[in-house]
Parts: structure tokens; C-alpha cells; sequence
């Protein structure tokens, strides 16, 4: 991911919170420097463990001295439940759209290296930036295909789209 973003520029990553340290390192040997942490609590537990697990978190990263954006979002974004009917660790909408409009400018890029259902890549769509998605999984990358071609024949028709 650092190679391919443009000097100047920010990246969000979803991390899981048991591998935080290995997260880091990753990061920073790539080059990133963390500028800054996302919470999003649930309204429901996910997992339950020593704990009722309740959130999830990312960071924002960057790649050399970014601008500050226009329209800086908040740190706690909260989470919106989707069901999780497309995939396992589906990403609701409403979470990705405000980092996506506020670190991505209009017209960029968002790349998704592990895309999953597509969330990442409907939520770029939904306010006109280009993105690309990696998935791996055959059959998560035709889960994806399908809502991306869903959602596109829903803007040609001029239906009010209601994706999760």
C-alpha cells in the first residue's frame, strides 16, 4: 500500500486489536507514520470472550506531510449493523463513506487490498471516487462483482439506492 499511495497522502486500516503490535511494525517498516486512531462502537456484541467484544478500530496513516482535509471527521464513528450477510467482517457504509470523503479527494483513488463484499468499493462509488479491490476468494470476489453491478444498474435506472 505505501508504494503504490501517492507521496502526501493518507491510508485508514482496520487493524484487529490483538495484533496491534504487529500492525505497527508493519506499518512503520513500510514507511507510514500514524497520525491518528478511529474508534467505532456497536451496538452489539460481536464476539464474546473474556469480554463482550463492541467495536472496531483503525488508523490513519500517512505517507509523508498530507495537507489537512477539508472536511476533518471526528475519531468515533459509529457503527452501523449490516447482519454481516455478504461476508464475515462486512464493513457497513455509513462507517466507510466520511474517511473516504474526508482523506480521499475528489476524483482519487481508493484501494482495497482485501475487498471482501465490496463495502469499501460501493462506498467510494456512492460519492464519485475510482477504486480498486483485491479479494482473493473466489466466491467473496463474485459476492462483491454482483453488488457493484447491483448498485451501478440502480444509478443508470435512477433508484434510490438503500445498500448496506
Amino acid at each position: 500500500m505505501f508504494r503504490l499511495l501517492k507521496p502526501d497522502h493518507l491510508c485508514v486500516s482496520f487493524y484487529g486489536w490483538s495484533q496491534t503490535a504487529l500492525f505497527l511494525d508493519a506499518w512503520q517498516r513500510a514507511g507510514f507514520r500514524v497520525v491518528g486512531h478511529i474508534a467505532f462502537p456497536k451496538r452489539y456484541t460481536s464476539t464474546v470472550r473474556l469480554m463482550r467484544f463492541q467495536h472496531e478500530n483503525a488508523y490513519l496513516l500517512a505517507k509523508g506531510r498530507p495537507e489537512a482535509p477539508a472536511w476533518p471527521i471526528g475519531d468515533v464513528i459509529d457503527w452501523v449493523y449490516t447482519g454481516n450477510k455478504l461476508h464475515p467482517t462486512q464493513k457497513p457504509l455509513a462507517v466507510l463513506t466520511p474517511p473516504i470523503a474526508s482523506f480521499c479527494e475528489p476524483g482519487g483513488v481508493v484501494l482495497d487490498p482485501f475487498a471482501g463484499s465490496g463495502s469499501t468499493l460501493v462506498a467510494a462509488r456512492s460519492i464519485g471516487r475510482c477504486f480498486v479491490g483485491v479479494e482473493v476468494e473466489g466466491a467473496v470476489h463474485a459476492v462483491a462483482a454482483r453488488r457493484l453491478n447491483a448498485y451501478a444498474r440502480a444509478i443508470r435506472r435512477g433508484d434510490c439506492v438503500g445498500l448496506a
